[in-house]
């Protein structure tokens, strides 16, 4: 069943106006204290807040309706756009469902937004709004940190979780599936309110090259991007494969037993072929490096491997926006498993828990059809009913040979990426 827009179809979307910045502002330091928006990386991306217009869409086809609806929104109202790159004038911010047809997907356009890209900074307004007068003088503070964190078990706890990661290498080994992504939630209760902008703050110092996001309540800081899309030019960039970091020539060792791994390099292998598979129909041409490189964040290292594409010209494939795209290739054996129906009922069965959108893809859109969507992970979604609380979670891709153990530790180190977020 699909879930009706908050806002009128019929209503008529107010207009959108950009303005370039003489400056070039701290992104995260413009969010207010509640319903910022976010995709940072580096200090360049998009941050907004208010709410010009919202969808909540769910069932079979709901990407494609969400489609609908922002080709429909954006082909009314003028626009003044006097920037003209990716991410200027009209965009909505989105966070998918894990499982688009059964999860709700949320789409908001916000009522500023404000970009930097490449040295140069815009804000953009939608509604009567002047742009030149909406960024905040100054930003409020920050709430107090909290000084006291209780923890406590998810949907698993962690030798029922263990059991499951057992149970999944069986099916594996009978020749199932090749590969199943099985993940753990962990709920956390703070003292005070839990303050987002402090948390995006923290996340964005420690990982610098991550993408950090904000749509919803859900926050975190993901190294994995699903699909950008920039005029015909797609990009993606897959990872699976994670070892933990040492210290001094034991970090060393453990970045080559990484690369050196058979099991991690199979996994990877099939989280690169799966969003090839799925991307090739859509591109006249297609790069994929013959190996996986070494990315190194503050906690963990990953298999990575970049892939670069031309969409086609001509025929529907050619006419598909960004929001097909993102449907045809989600989800990704790094994500899910393979092949993706049976992994995807493996999770169903043994992973006890709605993702709701962990996951799940998440980025923005423009009204030109570009941008950037990455997947929902080292995240936290902050609780609706307490402002104190957040559920967090990690995953990891389980194939022949993985270890229940190793596989526990791998998740801690991945809730390690949020908790440091949480406890400084």
């Amino acid at each position: 069943m699909t879930a009706a827009a908050v806002t009128s179809r019929d209503a008529v979307a107010p207009a959108s106006t950009t303005v370039a910045l003489p400056d070039s502002p701290a992104l995260l330091h413009l969010l207010p204290r509640e319903g910022g928006l976010s995709w940072v990386r580096r200090g360049e991306g998009l941050v907004g807040w208010g709410e010009a217009d919202r969808l909540e869409v769910s069932g079979p086809g709901a990407l494609a309706e969400a489609a609908a609806w922002w080709a429909e929104r954006t082909a009314g109202p003028a626009v003044d756009d006097g920037v003209g790159v990716p991410g200027s004038g009209p965009v909505v911010f989105a966070s998918i469902a894990f499982d688009p047809a059964a999860g709700t997907s949320v789409f908001v356009v916000p009522e500023v937004v404000v970009g930097r890209r490449g040295g140069r900074a815009w804000v953009t307004t939608t509604g009567d709004a002047d742009p030149r007068d909406v960024l905040p003088p100054s930003r409020e503070p920050l709430l107090p940190p909290p000084s006291r964190l209780r923890y406590a078990d998810g949907a698993l706890d962690p030798a029922t979780w263990c059991g499951a990661v057992s149970a999944a290498v069986d099916r594996i080994g009978d020749g199932d599936l090749a590969k199943v992504v099985l993940a753990r939630d962990l709920l956390v209760t703070a003292d005070v309110r839990l303050d987002p902008r402090r948390l995006l703050d923290r996340l964005a110092e420690r990982f610098p090259d991550c993408w950090t996001f904000a749509v919803d309540g859900l926050l975190g800081a993901t190294p994995e991007l699903l699909l950008r899309r920039t005029g015909r030019q797609l990009s993606a960039r897959v990872l699976a494969g994670t070892a933990p970091r040492g210290a001094g020539a034991e970090d060393e060792r453990l970045a080559a037993g990484l690369l050196s791994s058979g099991k991690d390099r199979a996994e990877h292998a099939l989280a690169v072929d799966s969003l090839v598979r799925a991307l090739d129909p859509y591109c006249s041409a297609l790069s994929v490096p013959e190996g996986p490189s070494l990315l190194t964040l503050a906690n963990v290292r990953h298999l990575a491997t970049d892939v670069v594409g031309t969409q086609r010209r001509s025929g529907g494939r050619g006419r598909a926006g960004l929001l097909e795209l993102v449907d045809a290739v989600h989800p990704t054996a790094a994500v899910c498993g393979t092949p993706p129906d049976r992994a995807a009922a493996v999770i169903a069965e043994l992973e006890g828990m709605d993702r709701g959108r962990y996951a799940g893809p998440v980025g923005w859109l423009d009204g030109r059809g570009d941008g950037e969507f990455g997947l929902a992970l080292r995240c936290a979604q902050l609780s609706d009913e307490d402002p104190c609380s957040a559920r967090l979670f990690a995953g990891c891709g389980i194939v022949a040979g993985s270890d229940p153990a190793a596989e526990l530790a791998e998740t801690q180190s991945k809730f390690a990426a949020f908790q440091a977020a949480l406890e400084s």
